[in-house]
């Protein structure tokens, strides 16, 4: 007997029976994110340490799938599943097939009594199969013990994603994660069919790349003796500081690309520039008193605007961070800049006379195109916060638009592209519960997981609207998260409710999501992710 779901998904196993050495389903739960056609049957496939990866192809992204795989099988057997190309292989295994009669990132995942087969548009949708497939295996199988077998439940998947972009943004100027802790937290938007990471990269209170033609911005710049903690100025009387190397930084960026992730780095333009400038006292307008910010907030002091040499230091950063990052996009901030210092300097006010520049907003505006044709001239794009098209914007450039729905529509009204973060859907530095003793310190706002779950970047928008939408994207913040634990409670599971809207067409349905998200926290158990375990317990 078959059950057709269009809308719920029944799919990832919510327990297991160890039955000799053998694996066993015991029910059906849901893929996070849900994908958008499933039909469950009758039976099971049983993988077994022989199993074989049949590849169609030796496009390596095809590899990357398999390895995928075989760091969860590899493990369990004690051995890796072969991996075999099509034209040499006799036996029945999961088949892994490229179609052009599919877009990039979509696939099909058929599941029989008799073998596992994945089609997809590109070696991605490949990638993305074999994620639903892990999520076919029982929550607690990392753990198991003794295994010989797996047993894997009989569907039939069709899916494909809702944008093409599906992002999140990890700031690791105020508190720096190492590249394992990176790398991990790459892994983990890999397991949700995340597509991009922004990496922010630089701020007030640190400096975290190498630019070998400015080393002082590392030597200074990624080093401040304390941080203010909670939300006073008591300082904690620790120093923190971190940053990657260039070599590092390929390292990243070659990982991110086996699991089909993007790196879009951040280097903040004009404003969040203390690090720099305690770096390179002259960038300022005032030229000398600059420290590594200890403290939140926005400091009124940013680069200056009217120094041709802030527009070479600034060129020559973004050369070498294009040499870095292969991205089609870079993003250069341009948020939260006061105006103060332009207002007092005589060269910002010299340039302001001399470009025919009405008041300081047209100022930042001139700031902002000129460092986006230095990226453009590169053959590059950018993106920019909501405060780019302050004083006016190039129809060129990008928006990341955080302030919601209206705001999003008068970007798109201007001809401009868009990514949509809502920070009332998508800011996971708020607190996740209203009563914060319970809770780790966070942003004093609140963004309860329903809430998150809410986020629909589709609605109040025309089709035609929706093609200046290049996707969605989720931001953690970490003023007040110091360590990789505390980010992923941050994280969990708000990520997997913006990894339903980012992925899936389906109708919100919160009841079928809390009942994913349920298997969901037994599979981080097991993986060893701190999480928000309370979360729906007074809903």
């Amino acid at each position: 007997m078959k059950k057709i779901l269009t809308v719920f998904c029944c799919l990832a196993l919510s327990g297991a029976i160890h039955a000799g050495n053998t694996l066993r389903p015991t029910a059906a739960s849901g893929i996070i994110p849900r994908p958008a056609r499933i039909t469950v049957d009758d039976g099971c496939f049983t993988l077994h340490a022989t199993t074989p990866i049949v590849l169609a192809d030796t496009v390596s992204g095809m590899q990357y799938a398999a390895d995928l795989l075989n760091r969860l099988f590899g493990p369990l057997f004690g051995a890796e599943l072969p991996v075999v190309r099509a034209l040499h292989n006799k036996r029945p295994g999961i088949e892994m097939t490229l179609s052009p009669a599919l877009k990039p990132e979509a696939y099909t995942l058929s599941v029989t009594s008799r073998s596992i087969r994945i089609t997809a548009g590109s070696p991605a949708g490949i990638f993305y199969a074999s994620q639903s497939l892990l999520q076919l295996t029982p929550p607690d199988i990392a753990a198991a013990k003794g295994i010989s077998a797996v047993q894997i439940p009989c569907v039939e998947i069709e899916d494909a994603p809702a944008f093409d972009l599906r992002g999140m943004m990890f700031d690791v100027a105020r508190h720096f994660f190492t590249v394992e802790e990176v790398k991990e937290l790459l892994d983990l938007l890999a397991m949700h069919k995340i597509n991009t990471f922004h990496w922010h990269l630089t701020d007030d209170q640190g400096w975290r790349i190498e630019i070998r033609k400015y080393p002082e911005l590392t030597r200074t710049g990624s080093y401040r003796p304390y941080t203010t903690v909670k939300r006073t100025l008591t300082p904690d009387n620790t120093p923190h500081a971190g940053y990657y190397t260039q070599d590092e930084v390929r390292e990243i960026v070659a990982y991110a690309a086996r699991r089909f992730i993007t790196i879009i780095p951040e280097i903040e333009v004009p404003g969040h520039a203390m690090a720099a400038l305690a770096s390179y006292p002259w960038l300022g307008c005032q030229g000398e008193g600059y420290a590594v910010w200890c403290r939140w907030g926005i400091s009124k002091d940013v680069y200056c605007a009217g120094k041709e040499t802030t527009f070479e230091f600034l060129e020559e950063v973004l050369d070498e961070v294009m040499d870095l990052f292969p991205s089609e996009y870079i993003h250069i901030g341009g948020d939260e800049c006061p105006k103060d210092r332009w207002k007092e300097c005589p060269q910002c006010q010299a340039r302001m006379k001399a470009e025919g520049l009405a008041d300081e907003k047209e100022l930042q505006s001139y700031t902002m195109r000129r460092v986006e044709r230095f990226v453009r001239s590169r053959g590059r794009k950018i993106i920019g916060w909501d405060e780019i098209y302050e004083g006016g914007l190039s129809n060129t450039a990008t928006v990341m638009s955080r302030y919601g729905n209206q705001r999003t529509g008068e970007v798109i009204a201007r001809g401009n592209t868009v990514i949509m973060c809502p920070a009332k859907h998508c800011y996971f530095d708020y607190y996740q519960d209203d009563d914060y003793d319970r809770e780790p310190i966070a942003h004093r706002s609140l963004l309860p997981i329903e809430q998150a779950y809410k986020l629909n970047p589709r609605k109040d928008f025309t089709e035609s609207q929706l093609k200046q939408i290049l996707g969605v994207e989720c931001n953690l913040w970490t003023e007040y998260v110091p360590d990789f634990s505390h980010a992923q409670y941050m994280l969990l599971p708000r990520l997997d409710a913006f990894s339903d809207a980012a992925w899936s067409l389906a109708p919100r349905d919160y009841e079928d999501f809390r009942s994913r998200v349920a298997v969901m926290f037994k599979r981080y158990d097991t993986m060893g992710y701190r999480y928000a375990t309370h979360i729906f317990q007074q809903q």
